[in-house]
């Protein structure tokens, strides 16, 4: 037995019509879909439901299954006192799942529950299956700030959990859209919202999966998204596999998109592996980047691969050109990987004697000194993408009118506390924000009065 149908489902709580009291009548497609998946699951009769979750317990750097042989939760935060759920765990296949993850080097595994109630992301897909079908055991599973691609390996990990067991298994991948898709939603209106869901569902409709691992990590966190780490994970479950979509329903109505959407294994499909896709798509990617980088790129992701490497500074070589040499300013180097931030560090003044060794120590710093992040390892170099920033003049100025986020970083300062923000950086778009993000690193209240300056960068990429 192996993986027989998967599921996307939303999890709305007002769905439930305790909670909902007449509210849930808005959304009825999204509960006559729902209802479709739970009489399908009752004809299936699957041993074990994989429920995958985003808010379970969530680490930065492990995806977390739970442990324990039951489990049991209810809706009462959301005024619901009579709804309660009560589940078994299938013991073995998590014991399995946790073994395989650690074989293939992903940070996955029971430790670390601070819970051991069902979330509502489980307990609202459960409600309805449970009005067809109770006979089943379940894992849970959640989310994790991992990349995409972890999380597409971690879902290869269960769909071989289940062939070695010969499991008869269905999955819910329990996730709402974006959460920004109206002004009197959950969260303010955003442009990246409807666009999100657009794109999403495009791809649930025709099983595209290599679509989900290429999405903007950074568009998507503007775009207020909850599900799609959970979608990939299964994804990664169905690797390999034929499949026959059903896209049941799509609704916005309270400013959540709400998709339902189906997959049947049908059989093989050497085509679909869709990690193995990305990783050769993103060589390409890289090389591409590499070869377009300037000499101040180029400098940055010199020195940082030879420090990680040798732990030795570089020496400036002798090819760089001359205003590297002969001019002074401060530097900033920014690294990313998958989309997301992976360091940054610089100097707001020339530390240094020229702009090459400026380049030189903060590459360094940025991939070994930040504090927000673990030192970049070896085998992440490949995968890094680098911009750097030098500096121009910083000059006073007396509010915000005098700014503009694109045009201008910002500089707020108060004795020795300052803090610094870079111009046209994804996400923020206002001077406002540009400030309180500054005010923040600095350790500066609002309320206090503070320096502002803003001064001009030349980025290389």
């Amino acid at each position: 037995m192996s993986i027989l149908t998967s599921y996307i489902v939303p999890h709305p709580p007002l769905i439930v019509p305790e909670v909902g009291r007449g509210q849930e009548n808005k959304i009825m497609d999204t509960i006559n879909a729902y209802h479709n998946v739970a009489r399908e699951i009752s004809e299936i009769k699957p041993e074990t439901i994989v429920v995958i979750t985003p808010h379970s317990v969530i680490y930065q750097d492990y995806i977390h299954i739970s442990p324990g042989k039951k489990a049991s939760g209810n809706l009462k935060q959301f005024g619901n006192f009579k709804t309660s759920i009560e589940v078994d765990y299938d013991v073995e296949l998590v014991s399995k799942l946790e073994e395989l993850a650690i074989q293939n080097e992903i940070s996955a595994g029971t430790l670390g529950e601070k819970s051991k109630k069902l979330d509502h992301g489980t307990i609202v897909p459960l409600y309805f299956i449970n009005q067809c079908f109770e006979d089943y055991k379940i894992v849970r599973i959640s989310i994790s700030g991992l990349s995409f691609l972890d999380h597409y390996r971690f879902g290869k990990c269960i769909k071989e959990s289940v062939e070695s067991l010969r499991r008869k298994v269905v999955i819910i991948a329990s996730g709402d859209l974006s959460h920004r898709l109206k002004n009197d939603g959950p969260y303010s209106y955003a442009e990246e919202g409807p666009i999100f869901d657009k794109k999403v569902t495009e791809y649930m409709k025709t099983a595209d999966f290599m679509g989900f691992l290429n999405f903007d990590e950074g568009f998507c966190e503007l775009a207020g998204e909850c599900g799609l780490r959970g979608f990939i994970i299964m994804a990664g479950a169905l690797d390999g596999y034929s499949l026959e979509s059903d896209f049941l329903s799509y609704e916005g109505t309270f400013g959540v998109g709400y998709a339902v959407c189906k997959y049947r294994v049908a059989g093989d499909a050497e085509e679909r592996h869709f990690d193995l896709r990305y990783e050769e798509e993103l060589a390409k990617r890289m090389e591409r980047i590499k070869v377009e980088e300037d000499e101040y790129v180029k400098l940055a992701r010199k020195s940082l691969e030879s420090y990680v490497k040798n732990r030795k500074y570089i020496d400036i070589p002798e090819d760089v050109p001359k205003e590297l040499l002969e001019n002074k300013a401060g530097v900033f180097v920014t690294l990313n990987k998958d989309g997301r931030l992976r360091g940054c560090i610089g100097t707001i003044s020339p530390v240094e004697d020229c702009i090459a060794n400026e380049i030189i120590r903060n590459a360094v710093s940025a991939g070994t000194g930040d504090p927000r992040f673990d030192p970049v390892t070896i085998e992440e170099l490949p995968e890094l993408v680098y911009s750097v920033d030098v500096l121009g003049e910083a000059e006073e100025v007396s509010d915000e009118s005098e700014l503009d986020a694109l045009k201008y970083g910002v500089i707020v300062s108060k004795g020795f506390r300052r803090g610094l923000l870079l111009p046209n950086l994804e996400g923020v778009k206002t001077p406002r924000q540009q400030i309180e993000i500054a005010l923040q690193k600095a350790g500066i209240s609002p309320n206090e009065s503070y320096k502002l300056e803003r001064f001009e960068v030349v980025r290389h990429t």
